[in-house]
C-alpha cells in the first residue's frame, strides 16, 4: 500500500476514534441533516403551494362562469349595482374584480380595460396598481386581442392593509357591451399559507423548527465540548504533574462534569499510588543496597588475613581465595545493578523535573573520565555549548551520560577518539557521543536498547553477557546500560537514537526538550 493510502487510513482511524474527530463528525452531521431535510420539505411545500394555487385558480374560473350570465344581461344603468352583486362571490380571503373593455373603434391594447366593480371594495390607487401589473405581464394585451382563453395567474400584489394577495385567475367574457375580464385574488397568508409568495426558509414553521434544532445541536455540542475541555484540563494537569510545574493540583479540582467525577477521583488515586510507589522503590533500593553492602564489606575484610595465612605453594587454598574474591566482586556488582534497576523503575514512575544546566553537568562528568581516558589511550574531543538548560533530574541525566560514555569507551580502540557534542537544535538540545569502534550490526540497531541485550562475548559460567575486559569502573557489564538510557530519556520527554557513522564507528543521539 502507498504511503498516501496509509495516511488516509490513519486519518480515518483518527476521525473515528478521537474525541475531537467525533466532534467534527457530529458537527458535519448536524450541518448536513437539516440541509437534506430542508430540501425535502421545501419540495413538498412547493407541491402543496402548486395544488393550493390550482384550487384557487379553479375557484376563480367557477366564479367567472357564475358571473357570466349576470354580465351578459347588463346594460349601462345597471353597472352601478354590479359591485353589490359580486359580494355573493367574495369573502374575507377571496376578492372578485371586473374589468371592461367597451366595444369602440381604435387600437386594441391592454390599456383599454377599466375596472368597473370590485367586491369587497378596493381603493382606486390599488386597482390602478393591479391593472399596471396585469399590463406589465401582458395579460390584458392578450385578452384585448381575442377576448378568449382563461388564464391561470400567480401575480403577487400589495393590499391596502400592507399584506400580499395573489391574482390567481383572469377569465374573459365577451358580451354586446364589450370584453369583460373577471379577476379573482386570494389572500396569500390566510388561504394559501404563509409560505406563498416568499422563500420557504422564511416561513414561521421552518424558522421555529430551525431554532429548536439549533438549540438541540448547541446543547449536544456544548456537552461534547465540555467533556473535551475537561479531558484537555486533565491532560494539562497530567503534564504539569509530570513536569513538576506550578503547585500540585488534583483532577477532581479541575473537573466540571459531574459524570466525570469518578474518573477524576481514580486519576487522583493513581497519581498518589505512583508517587508512593516511586518513593518506596527509591527507599527500598537504598535500604537493600546498604543492607547487602555491609556483609560484602565484612567478607572482603575477612578474606584479607586469610590471604596472608595461606602459603603461596597452597594452590587449592589460593584458588579458593581467588574464587571468593571474584564472587564477592560479582555480588557487589549485582547489588549495584539491582539498585540501579530499582532507581530506574522509580524514575519511570515519577521522573524528577528540575532545571539542570546540562552543559555544566556534562563537563563535570567528562572531567571524571580523565584518568580512564589516559589509561586506555583514547582522546576526548568535546564540543559543548554553554548555558544549555533542560528540565529533568541531575542524577537521572548523570546516569544517562555515564552509560553512554561507558558504552563508547568499552568499544573505543587504543589511540582512537571519543567525540562528545552538545548543542541547541530548535526547541531541543542534542547530545551526541561518537566513538571509533566497530559499530553495530544494522539488524541489531534497535535491539541494543533492549534489556539484557549485548553483543559482547559471554563469560564462562555466567548467564549475562560480560565484556572481554572490565568497564572503566571495573564493574561487569549486564546489558542494561542503553536500556536505562532510553528509559530515562523518554521519561523526561526526550528521544534517543543510534547510528553507524559513515566514516566508521558508532554514534548515540539524545534529544531533550530545552527550557
Amino acid at each position: 500500500m502507498s504511503r498516501s493510502g496509509r495516511g488516509w487510513r490513519g486519518t480515518g482511524r483518527w476521525l473515528l476514534r478521537s474525541l475531537a474527530g467525533r466532534l467534527v463528525l457530529v458537527s458535519i452531521v448536524f450541518l448536513a441533516v437539516p440541509l437534506l431535510i430542508y430540501e425535502q420539505f421545501r419540495n413538498a411545500d412547493a407541491e402543496k403551494q402548486i395544488l393550493l394555487l390550482r384550487s384557487a385558480q379553479q375557484q376563480g374560473q367557477l366564479i367567472a362562469r357564475a358571473v357570466e350570465p349576470l354580465l351578459a344581461g347588463l346594460d349601462g344603468p345597471s353597472l352601478a349595482g354590479l359591485g353589490q352583486t359580486l359580494t355573493r362571490f367574495s369573502d374575507e380571503n377571496t376578492r372578485v374584480r371586473v374589468l371592461l373593455r367597451p366595444n369602440a373603434p381604435g387600437g386594441v391594447t391592454g390599456r383599454g380595460f377599466y375596472y368597473v366593480a370590485s367586491a369587497p371594495a378596493v381603493p382606486t390607487a390599488m386597482l390602478d396598481l393591479e391593472r399596471e401589473r396585469l399590463i406589465e405581464q401582458g395579460v390584458l394585451v392578450r385578452l384585448a386581442a381575442s377576448c378568449a382563453g382563461d388564464q391561470a395567474l400567480a401575480i403577487p400584489v400589495p393590499t391596502e392593509k400592507g399584506g400580499v394577495e395573489l391574482l390567481t385567475s383572469i377569465t374573459p367574457i365577451k358580451t354586446e357591451m364589450g370584453c369583460w375580464a373577471v379577476v379573482t385574488s386570494h389572500a396569500a397568508a390566510a388561504y394559501l399559507g404563509l409560505g406563498m409568495g416568499q422563500p420557504y426558509w422564511r416561513t414561521p414553521e421552518v424558522q421555529a423548527a430551525a431554532l429548536v434544532y439549533i438549540a438541540m445541536a448547541a446543547l449536544v455540542l456544548v456537552l461534547l465540548l465540555e467533556v473535551w475541555r475537561n479531558l484537555r484540563r486533565f491532560g494539562e494537569l497530567a503534564r504539569d504533574i509530570v513536569m513538576h510545574r506550578g503547585p500540585a493540583g488534583s483532577f477532581s479540582e479541575q473537573n466540571t462534569v459531574p459524570e466525570l467525577e469518578p474518573v477524576a477521583e481514580d486519576f487522583d488515586r493513581l497519581v498518589a499510588t505512583l508517587h508512593s510507589s516511586a518513593v518506596n522503590l527509591r527507599r527500598a533500593a537504598e535500604d537493600n543496597a546498604h543492607a547487602f553492602k555491609t556483609p560484602i564489606a565484612v567478607i572482603r575484610q575477612a578474606v584479607e588475613p586469610l590471604k596472608r595465612l595461606i602459603p603461596p605453594e597452597d594452590v587449592r587454598g589460593r584458588r579458593a581465595i581467588d574464587m571468593i574474591e571474584g564472587s564477592v566482586e560479582r555480588l557487589d556488582g549485582l547489588v549495584s545493578f539491582a539498585r540501579r534497576m530499582d532507581e530506574t523503575a522509580a524514575d519511570l514512575l515519577e521522573p524528577p523535573r528540575q532545571r539542570v544546566d546540562l552543559s555544566a553537568l556534562l563537563e563535570r562528568v567528562l572531567l571524571g573520565y580523565r584518568n580512564v581516558l589516559e589509561e586506555r589511550g583514547v582522546t576526548l574531543l568535546p564540543r559543548i555549548e554553554g548555558g544549555l538548560v533542560v528540565r529533568a533530574g541531575e542524577e537521572l541525566l548523570e546516569t544517562v551520560i555515564e552509560n553512554v560514555v561507558d558504552n563508547a569507551l568499552s568499544f573505543s580502540p587504543a589511540g582512537g577518539s571519543l567525540r562528545v557534542a552538545c548543542k541547541r537544535e530548535g526547541a531541543r538540545i542534542l547530545l551526541s557521543v561518537d566513538d571509533e569502534g566497530p559499530g553495530v550490526d544494522p539488524a541489531n540497531m534497535e535491539r541494543i536498547f533492549e534489556r539484557y541485550f549485548s553483543q559482547r562475548p559471554v563469560a564462562p559460567g555466567t548467564a549475562l553477557a560480560e565484556p572481554a575486559g572490565a568497564l572503566p569502573d571495573g564493574m561487569p557489564h549486564y546489558g542494561i546500560g542503553l536500556w536505562i538510557v532510553r528509559r530515562n530519556v523518554e521519561a523526561v520527554g526526550g528521544r534517543v537514537d543510534a547510528e553507524n557513522r559513515p566514516d566508521g564507528g558508532f554514534g548515540i543521539r539524545i534529544r531533550l526538550p530545552a527550557v
